[in-house]
């Protein structure tokens, strides 16, 4: 039998923003009736593409037709009245009304200009028994978990006629059981003829859920596959935009080395956010975290640094039992942590150079223990010499400075402490080529001087690069622990992802 008509079609579609090339030329269709994955790495252009389909943005070329019929949405509204709803990875809802307010707001039964309150939540009720959820819909909705709170989204999305559900991230925050129930939900609601988008950065799941898959990479469409039809290992070389065959041996990695443990963990973990893994950190070390976007890479580093708490395990440095319950615990023994989101969780934009270099040593004096401006001038004049800063001047706000000259910044801020342990999440992603390979030396060089360092990085190539061995993640999970010797390769850390661990 042929396969049904698109009830959603994509062509050609385009999107620039100002010196960036977001979307060029992507197809993309959607059949009814089936569970359709959007997957790429960070920045390939999935989250533009849902946006350019809602109305978010408009388009700057290409076509969308819904049910053979072209349209234009100028609002995610727009977009939802036409009968396609989107479900994000944050829930969008209101936590201080009820379940059922939530699920009709601004669509509220009404008679009379009075809202009917039995009649919505009764017909709330049976919305969400319809999920296989049986809850109190008269209950504010921060009464219930996460989970609930994703279900009464869909049920929402799915009582306003939809008939393309986009789930953006649905998972993220679930544990097994939860995904399982929001599995059977989506198989139910596929079998009535939704047609389901799904994006997820968790392999195990998108392979057991999906029909077919779309890749994108840097802002093009790599091709469509049947999920059936295409392995996990070339699944990953199509993400990342290397074959295995291409893999080479990087030549200029450093030894191993052997020496006392730093830091180990022992099944350490966290509910919903990592599984309970166990690592061990030597002295003058480079352990590398390699695994895709959104495998668990930063909720280790988290947990390292006390910025998150962990629910199950132990952790002790230099072989003393420690409990990390804030960064100022983590900080006071000697571990320090440069954040993904340098503009969001590190850098403040409106001080300068010079204040945010001093920042963390202010903190860990007190407030009330200013640094005097001579030591303030010395510190910095040091690091941003060292780290070759541009422009040289400590008074420039930190704003003005390019991506490279910012995360030298942060390191400057962190390097002052001497730590024993740093934490590098994501250091050169978004920098210049001259940037990347400074920083990139300046680790190989701490590392020499005897400091241990956490590198979590999305290439491949870099992490062989700096580490002594490489912690592979794979859905929240540490699933291989390798030895940089000459036999790793980029060609067996991907294998070792695609496989989780198994071959």
């Amino acid at each position: 039998m042929a396969p049904p008509a698109p009830i959603l079609q994509m062509s050609g579609i385009c999107k620039e923003f100002p010196g960036v090339k977001a979307l060029s030329g992507v197809d993309f269709r959607l059949l009814p009736g089936e569970v359709h994955a959007l997957m790429g790495e960070n920045g390939a252009g999935k989250s533009t593409l849902i946006k350019v389909l809602t109305g978010v943005y408009a388009i700057d070329g290409g076509r969308i037709t819904l049910e053979g019929e072209d349209v234009a949405f100028t609002g995610p509204l727009q977009s939802q009245q036409a009968g396609i709803s989107t479900v994000y990875q944050e829930v969008n809802l209101c936590a201080n009304l009820s379940v059922a307010e939530n699920i009709f707001i601004g669509r509220e039964p009404r008679r009379l200009g009075r809202i009917q309150w039995k009649r919505m939540r009764r017909r709330a009720t049976e919305l969400l028994a319809g999920l296989d959820l049986d809850i109190d819909v008269s209950a504010p909705l921060s009464s219930y978990s996460l989970a609930v709170q994703q279900m009464v989204a869909i049920a929402r999305a799915v009582d306003i006629s939809a008939r393309v559900l986009i789930l953006d991230e649905p998972t993220s925050s679930l544990d097994s059981g939860e995904v399982e129930q929001l599995f059977r939900v989506m198989r139910r609601l596929k079998a009535e003829g939704i047609a389901i988008l799904f994006v997820s950065h968790f392999l195990d799941q998108i392979y057991e859920i999906s029909d077919r898959m779309t890749i994108l990479r840097n802002g093009s469409l790599v091709g469509e596959y049947l999920t059936s039809e295409l392995g996990q290992v070339e699944l990953v070389g199509k993400m990342i935009g290397r074959e295995l065959a291409d893999l080479e041996k990087l030549e200029d990695r450093p030894p191993a080395r052997t020496s006392e443990p730093l830091v180990e963990a022992e099944a350490l973990g966290r509910g919903g956010a990592i599984e309970p893994f166990t690592l061990t950190v030597h002295k003058g070390e480079v352990v590398g975290l390699a695994g895709l976007l959104g495998s668990g890479r930063t909720e280790i580093a988290r947990l390292l640094f006390g910025a998150d708490h962990a629910s199950t395990g132990a952790l002790r440095i230099d072989g003393e039992p420690v409990t990390l319950r804030t960064p100022r615990l983590a900080m006071n023994r000697g571990i320090a942590f440069c954040s993904e989101n340098r503009r969001a969780e590190g850098l403040v934009p409106d001080l300068t150079v010079r204040e945010n270099i001093v920042l963390a040593l202010q903190a860990m004096r007190g407030w009330s223990r200013p640094i005097p401006r001579r030591t303030q001038d010395e510190l910095v004049d040091k690091y941003v010499a060292a780290l070759n800063i541009r422009p040289a001047d400590p008074d420039q706000l930190v704003r003005n400075l390019s991506g490279g000259n910012q995360q030298k910044v942060l390191l400057a801020r962190w390097l002052i402490l001497e730590p024993r342990l740093l934490i590098l999440d994501e250091p050169t992603r978004g920098i210049d080529v001259g940037a990347k390979a400074e920083i990139q030396r300046l680790v190989a060089e701490l590392s020499d001087g005897g400091m241990a360092v956490l590198f979590v990085s999305a290439e491949l190539e870099e992490v062989l690069r700096l580490s002594h061995k490489v912690a592979v993640l794979r859905d929240r999970r540490l699933v291989a622990e390798l030895p940089n010797d000459d036999g790793l390769t980029t060609g067996v850390i991907m294998e070792t992802i695609a496989s989780g661990g198994r071959s």
